[in-house]
């Protein structure tokens, strides 16, 4: 089973995401932000990277996230040619952890899912969603950003449309949030 995990930033996917996996040790979580967080630095990406962007991008001779950020939360133009360079090393490794775990219950968890080729065929779509005010708190405690700064994430993220998702989870709440996750997870993973 392939689970799409959707959400903007500072909704709680991986909350949902720890609570499923809470129900079923069959449940593989994977944080496609920690694939790419690896991609980056990969010698090949790195220096495409490198030769797109420019060197302001590297620190230690690794590439700076946050340089690299910066620059392409600020123009689609900049995050189209990251996800041209990043995307298929990223595909490539997630296809792998897909069929090896092709016996358990794959969750894959990132905002962008929508455009992948994952969420036309995956098994179960899951959208989190939380007010505004409480993803930004959040985003800014968890990553050590401004508001500004979360803005700019903001402003560059996809909009979803909740009718091209199984469940919707509203996460305002942790005592409901638990018994929302509890409730998809008995009507549709347990019996998988």
């Amino acid at each position: 089973m392939l689970i799409c995990l959707v959400g903007k930033s500072g909704s709680g996917k991986s909350t949902v995401a720890n609570l499923l996996c809470m129900h079923s040790n069959d449940i593989l979580h994977v944080d496609i932000d920690t694939i790419s967080h690896q991609i980056v630095n990969q010698k090949e990406v790195s220096a495409k990277l490198v030769d797109t962007f420019g060197n302001s991008i590297l620190k230690d001779n690794q590439i700076n996230r946050k340089e690299l950020g910066r620059i392409v939360f600020n123009s689609t133009e900049c995050m189209q040619k990251l996800e041209d360079i990043t995307w298929p090393a990223m595909e490539s490794e997630i296809d792998k952890i897909i069929t090896d775990h092709r016996n358990r219950i794959v969750l894959l968890d990132w905002q962008l899912l929508p455009k992948t080729k994952y969420f036309k065929t995956c098994n179960m779509k899951i959208l989190v969603t939380a007010p505004l005010d409480i993803r930004m708190k959040r985003a800014m405690l968890r990553d050590g950003i401004t508001e500004e700064k979360f803005q700019e994430r903001e402003h560059a993220s996809l909009s979803f449309d909740e009718e091209d998702f199984d469940y919707i989870v509203y996460n305002d709440d942790r005592e409901k949030l638990d018994e929302e996750v509890l409730k998809i997870y008995e009507k549709s993973i347990i019996h998988w």
